[in-house]
Protein backbone atom coordinates (compact mmCIF):
# COMPACT_ATOMS: atom_id res chain seq x y z
CA UNK A 1 0.00 0.00 0.00
CA UNK A 2 1.24 3.45 -0.91
CA UNK A 3 2.14 5.91 1.93
CA UNK A 4 -0.51 8.13 1.09
CA UNK A 5 -2.94 5.27 1.43
CA UNK A 6 -1.47 4.03 4.89
CA UNK A 7 -1.75 7.67 6.00
CA UNK A 8 -5.45 8.10 5.23
CA UNK A 9 -6.05 4.53 6.88
CA UNK A 10 -4.18 6.14 10.09
CA UNK A 11 -6.39 8.94 9.67
CA UNK A 12 -9.64 7.16 9.49
CA UNK A 13 -8.45 4.49 12.36
CA UNK A 14 -7.81 7.66 14.68
CA UNK A 15 -11.46 9.49 13.61
CA UNK A 16 -13.42 5.92 14.66
CA UNK A 17 -10.85 5.45 17.99
CA UNK A 18 -11.88 9.28 18.87
CA UNK A 19 -15.63 8.82 18.20
CA UNK A 20 -15.55 5.74 20.39
CA UNK A 21 -14.08 7.16 23.36
CA UNK A 22 -16.23 10.33 23.01
CA UNK A 23 -19.20 8.02 22.94
CA UNK A 24 -18.09 6.31 25.86
CA UNK A 25 -17.29 9.79 27.75
CA UNK A 26 -20.85 10.50 27.52
CA UNK A 27 -22.77 7.11 28.28
CA UNK A 28 -19.94 6.50 31.20
CA UNK A 29 -22.64 6.92 34.14
CA UNK A 30 -24.99 4.79 33.02
CA UNK A 31 -22.50 1.83 32.54
CA UNK A 32 -23.26 -1.34 34.70
CA UNK A 33 -20.08 -1.89 37.20
CA UNK A 34 -18.40 -5.11 34.54
CA UNK A 35 -18.52 -2.43 31.69
CA UNK A 36 -17.66 0.86 33.47
CA UNK A 37 -14.35 -1.90 34.78
CA UNK A 38 -13.58 -2.87 31.51
CA UNK A 39 -13.54 0.69 30.21
CA UNK A 40 -11.57 2.16 32.95
CA UNK A 41 -8.57 -0.88 32.50
CA UNK A 42 -8.88 0.59 28.78
CA UNK A 43 -8.38 3.93 29.00
CA UNK A 44 -5.90 3.70 31.91
CA UNK A 45 -3.96 1.73 29.15
CA UNK A 46 -4.01 3.98 26.88
CA UNK A 47 -3.26 7.07 29.24
CA UNK A 48 0.11 5.52 29.96
CA UNK A 49 0.79 5.80 26.76
CA UNK A 50 -0.51 8.95 25.26
CA UNK A 51 1.58 10.52 28.22
CA UNK A 52 4.56 8.79 26.88
CA UNK A 53 4.21 10.44 23.45
CA UNK A 54 2.92 13.79 25.20
CA UNK A 55 6.20 13.94 27.66
CA UNK A 56 8.71 12.96 24.16
CA UNK A 57 6.42 15.44 21.89
CA UNK A 58 6.97 18.02 24.41
CA UNK A 59 10.15 17.34 25.29
CA UNK A 60 11.45 17.15 21.92
CA UNK A 61 9.92 20.37 20.10
CA UNK A 62 10.32 22.77 23.15
CA UNK A 63 12.40 25.23 22.67
CA UNK A 64 15.21 25.47 23.32
CA UNK A 65 16.84 22.07 21.65
CA UNK A 66 17.67 19.76 24.02
CA UNK A 67 21.53 18.69 24.18
CA UNK A 68 22.35 22.25 22.48
CA UNK A 69 25.89 23.25 23.10
CA UNK A 70 25.10 26.76 21.12
CA UNK A 71 26.23 29.97 22.91
CA UNK A 72 28.71 32.79 22.53
CA UNK A 73 31.60 32.33 22.60
CA UNK A 74 34.92 34.67 22.96
CA UNK A 75 37.15 35.17 19.87
CA UNK A 76 39.84 32.41 20.49
CA UNK A 77 38.58 30.49 21.97
CA UNK A 78 39.94 26.75 22.68
CA UNK A 79 37.18 24.95 25.16
CA UNK A 80 33.44 25.67 25.75
CA UNK A 81 31.32 23.60 27.76
CA UNK A 82 27.99 23.54 29.05
CA UNK A 83 27.38 21.25 31.85
CA UNK A 84 24.96 18.15 31.52
CA UNK A 85 22.41 19.78 34.23
CA UNK A 86 21.79 22.51 32.02
CA UNK A 87 21.96 20.51 28.32
CA UNK A 88 20.37 17.16 29.11
CA UNK A 89 17.64 16.11 31.20
CA UNK A 90 18.91 14.49 34.22
CA UNK A 91 18.06 10.88 35.59
CA UNK A 92 17.03 12.03 38.82
CA UNK A 93 15.22 15.30 38.63
CA UNK A 94 15.26 15.94 41.68
CA UNK A 95 15.97 16.46 45.40
CA UNK A 96 14.42 17.62 48.70
CA UNK A 97 15.81 18.24 51.82
CA UNK A 98 19.12 17.61 50.44
CA UNK A 99 21.91 16.94 52.42
CA UNK A 100 25.41 18.09 52.16
CA UNK A 101 26.99 16.51 49.51
CA UNK A 102 23.67 15.63 47.36
CA UNK A 103 24.54 15.31 43.73
CA UNK A 104 21.87 15.97 41.24
CA UNK A 105 23.26 14.59 37.81
CA UNK A 106 27.23 13.80 37.34
CA UNK A 107 28.65 17.18 37.97
CA UNK A 108 26.43 19.05 40.43
CA UNK A 109 26.80 18.93 44.09
CA UNK A 110 25.15 20.64 46.75
CA UNK A 111 27.19 21.36 50.22
CA UNK A 112 26.08 23.67 53.05
CA UNK A 113 26.31 23.05 57.06
CA UNK A 114 22.56 22.84 58.25
CA UNK A 115 21.33 20.70 60.92
CA UNK A 116 17.87 20.22 59.54
CA UNK A 117 17.55 21.26 55.60
CA UNK A 118 15.02 22.64 54.47
CA UNK A 119 16.30 22.61 50.46
CA UNK A 120 15.30 21.63 47.37
CA UNK A 121 17.42 21.37 44.42
CA UNK A 122 15.45 20.83 40.86
CA UNK A 123 16.05 20.49 36.97
CA UNK A 124 13.61 21.72 34.89
CA UNK A 125 12.31 22.36 31.37
CA UNK A 126 13.64 26.16 30.01
CA UNK A 127 10.64 27.37 27.42
CA UNK A 128 11.51 30.93 26.82
CA UNK A 129 12.71 31.72 23.30
CA UNK A 130 15.27 34.10 24.98
CA UNK A 131 16.65 30.84 26.51
CA UNK A 132 19.57 29.17 24.93
CA UNK A 133 20.21 26.03 27.24
CA UNK A 134 17.51 23.51 27.44
CA UNK A 135 17.05 23.09 31.29
CA UNK A 136 17.74 25.16 33.90
CA UNK A 137 18.09 24.56 37.92
CA UNK A 138 15.91 26.10 40.75
CA UNK A 139 17.01 26.16 44.32
CA UNK A 140 14.17 26.72 47.04
CA UNK A 141 15.52 27.57 50.43
CA UNK A 142 13.09 27.61 53.50
CA UNK A 143 14.44 28.04 57.02
CA UNK A 144 18.20 28.15 56.85
CA UNK A 145 20.52 27.73 60.13
CA UNK A 146 24.35 27.26 58.37
CA UNK A 147 26.71 29.42 57.78
CA UNK A 148 27.08 28.22 54.36
CA UNK A 149 25.43 27.08 51.23
CA UNK A 150 27.07 26.37 47.49
CA UNK A 151 26.85 24.24 44.51
CA UNK A 152 29.64 22.89 42.93
CA UNK A 153 30.31 21.76 39.25
CA UNK A 154 33.03 19.78 38.69
CA UNK A 155 34.98 20.29 35.51
CA UNK A 156 35.75 17.85 32.43
CA UNK A 157 39.24 16.99 31.86
CA UNK A 158 38.99 18.81 28.59
CA UNK A 159 39.09 22.14 30.72
CA UNK A 160 42.33 21.30 32.51
CA UNK A 161 44.08 19.72 29.29
CA UNK A 162 47.03 21.98 28.31
CA UNK A 163 45.96 24.81 31.07
CA UNK A 164 48.56 27.82 31.45
CA UNK A 165 49.01 30.78 32.82
CA UNK A 166 47.94 32.76 29.85
CA UNK A 167 44.73 31.51 29.62
CA UNK A 168 41.40 33.31 30.92
CA UNK A 169 38.42 31.28 32.21
CA UNK A 170 35.02 32.85 31.37
CA UNK A 171 31.84 31.59 33.22
CA UNK A 172 28.59 33.15 31.68
CA UNK A 173 24.80 32.53 33.67
CA UNK A 174 21.60 33.78 33.59
CA UNK A 175 20.61 34.32 37.59
CA UNK A 176 16.66 34.80 38.60
CA UNK A 177 16.23 35.53 41.99
CA UNK A 178 12.90 36.09 44.67
CA UNK A 179 14.78 38.54 46.98
CA UNK A 180 18.33 40.12 46.70
CA UNK A 181 21.20 38.14 46.75
CA UNK A 182 24.71 38.15 46.52
CA UNK A 183 26.31 35.00 45.04
CA UNK A 184 30.23 34.61 44.33
CA UNK A 185 32.01 31.93 42.00
CA UNK A 186 35.30 30.76 43.20
CA UNK A 187 36.97 29.07 40.86
CA UNK A 188 39.64 25.75 41.90
CA UNK A 189 42.38 24.51 40.08
CA UNK A 190 44.17 21.56 42.00
CA UNK A 191 47.88 21.43 40.83
CA UNK A 192 49.93 18.98 42.57
CA UNK A 193 49.24 19.30 46.35
CA UNK A 194 47.85 23.40 46.07
CA UNK A 195 44.80 24.15 44.88
CA UNK A 196 44.92 27.40 42.73
CA UNK A 197 40.94 29.88 44.14
CA UNK A 198 40.01 32.69 42.25
CA UNK A 199 36.79 34.11 43.58
CA UNK A 200 34.17 36.84 41.63
CA UNK A 201 31.29 38.05 42.54
CA UNK A 202 28.71 37.61 40.25
CA UNK A 203 27.51 41.11 38.60
CA UNK A 204 23.30 40.24 39.55
CA UNK A 205 22.44 43.75 38.17
CA UNK A 206 23.16 42.27 34.61
CA UNK A 207 20.67 40.18 32.45
CA UNK A 208 23.88 37.86 31.12
CA UNK A 209 25.83 37.41 34.42
CA UNK A 210 30.12 37.42 33.48
CA UNK A 211 33.04 36.52 35.39
CA UNK A 212 36.49 35.94 34.10
CA UNK A 213 39.42 34.14 36.05
CA UNK A 214 42.43 35.74 34.88
CA UNK A 215 45.41 32.65 35.59
CA UNK A 216 48.21 34.77 34.83
CA UNK A 217 47.67 36.37 38.50
CA UNK A 218 47.97 33.15 39.84
CA UNK A 219 50.50 31.10 41.29
CA UNK A 220 49.31 27.97 38.86
CA UNK A 221 51.51 25.40 38.26
CA UNK A 222 51.31 24.04 34.48
CA UNK A 223 53.51 20.78 34.74
CA UNK A 224 50.96 19.39 37.96
CA UNK A 225 46.85 20.45 36.86
CA UNK A 226 44.52 17.59 37.90
CA UNK A 227 41.44 18.91 37.69
CA UNK A 228 39.19 22.09 38.47
CA UNK A 229 36.00 22.97 39.90
CA UNK A 230 33.43 25.91 40.56
CA UNK A 231 31.40 26.69 43.62
CA UNK A 232 28.68 29.12 42.93
CA UNK A 233 28.26 30.15 46.84
CA UNK A 234 25.28 31.82 47.96
CA UNK A 235 25.35 34.62 51.22
CA UNK A 236 22.18 34.56 53.27
CA UNK A 237 19.87 32.59 51.01
CA UNK A 238 16.90 31.86 53.49
CA UNK A 239 14.17 32.29 52.04
CA UNK A 240 14.71 32.57 48.47
CA UNK A 241 14.39 31.15 45.18
CA UNK A 242 17.30 31.04 42.59
CA UNK A 243 17.46 30.08 39.41
CA UNK A 244 20.38 29.23 37.27
CA UNK A 245 18.54 29.11 34.01
CA UNK A 246 21.82 28.38 32.16
CA UNK A 247 25.76 28.25 32.83
CA UNK A 248 28.49 28.13 30.61
CA UNK A 249 32.63 28.01 30.32
CA UNK A 250 35.17 28.82 27.82
CA UNK A 251 38.43 28.86 27.67
CA UNK A 252 40.95 31.36 25.62
CA UNK A 253 44.26 32.88 25.70
CA UNK A 254 44.83 35.97 26.92
CA UNK A 255 45.94 38.73 24.81
CA UNK A 256 49.97 39.23 24.83
CA UNK A 257 50.80 42.71 27.14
Amino acid sequence: MSEQGNSLVARLLHRATLRRWRKLSRKARDLAPAQLRRARFQARQLRVNLNDVIHVADEKLALPVVGSNAFQKPFGTDWAWRPEAWSRRLPVPGLSSVQTKSMLGDEVTMFHDCAFSELTLRQLRNTREEDLAAYGLRMDVFRFDGSFLSLVIDLPNQAVHGLRKDHVIRVETIVERESPIEIFARLNIKNGPNTEQIVRELPLHEDNVVVEFDLAYSALNEKRVEKAWLDIIFEGPEMNQITLRDVTFTRRLRAAL
